[in-house]
């Protein structure tokens, strides 16, 4: 089985490399698992231009452009958040360089010191913080929930979204982004 989906996946990074472009369908055919809950939109979505807390100071989505986003809302106790954090990291480490990057943004309230707790205690201490205190970013994106993850293409709009929880370090996540990374490229 694992092969079977290997070669899926292969073939549609071939298509994309091919072409330059990953449409919608390429997309949502390399999803499989957990990755199945990704609803990847027709068209792409423009983001609001809120100011959100970054490691070196305020910070907008715009300020991202130019990678692939897997933007992470997530909250200190939130159990599923816990759960695919380590995942998130493991997608960010493997892009990293790479044209895509792994932004987790703490929603509601989480002082500053608990998020650093969190991150201790699942062993992500180097993990950089972003902050969204009032919720202004979660809330104009309509994040309802917790955790949900958006994906924003290299011009900075959402082309996914996911909500709960996933394996973020499956072969299926990793396909999706190196796809969007190639279109970008």
């Amino acid at each position: 089985m694992r092969n079977l989906i290997a070669a899926v996946l292969y073939t549609a990074l071939a298509v994309t490399a091919n072409t330059g472009t990953a449409s919608a369908e390429d997309i949502a055919a390399l999803r499989d698992g957990s990755m199945k809950k990704l609803a990847v939109h027709s068209a792409p979505r423009d983001v609001p231009a809120e100011v959100f807390d970054g490691p070196d100071g305020p910070v907008t989505l715009a300020d991202l452009k130019g990678e692939v986003i897997v933007l992470n809302f997530w909250a200190t106790w939130c159990a599923p958040c816990r759960k695919e954090m380590p995942a998130l990291a493991e997608l960010g480490e493997a892009f990293e360089g790479k044209g895509a990057r792994v932004v987790t943004v703490a929603t509601g309230r989480n002082p500053e010191g608990a998020v650093t707790r969190f991150l201790d205690e699942i062993g992500l201490s180097d993990m950089p913080v972003y902050r969204d205190p009032r919720q202004k970013l979660a809330r104009n994106m309509g994040v309802l929930g917790l955790p949900v993850t958006v994906i924003l293409n290299a011009e900075g709009r959402e082309v996914a979204r996911l909500t709960g929880d996933a394996e973020w370090n499956s072969d299926s996540a990793r396909a999706i982004i190196a796809a969007l990374v190639a279109e970008g490229s």
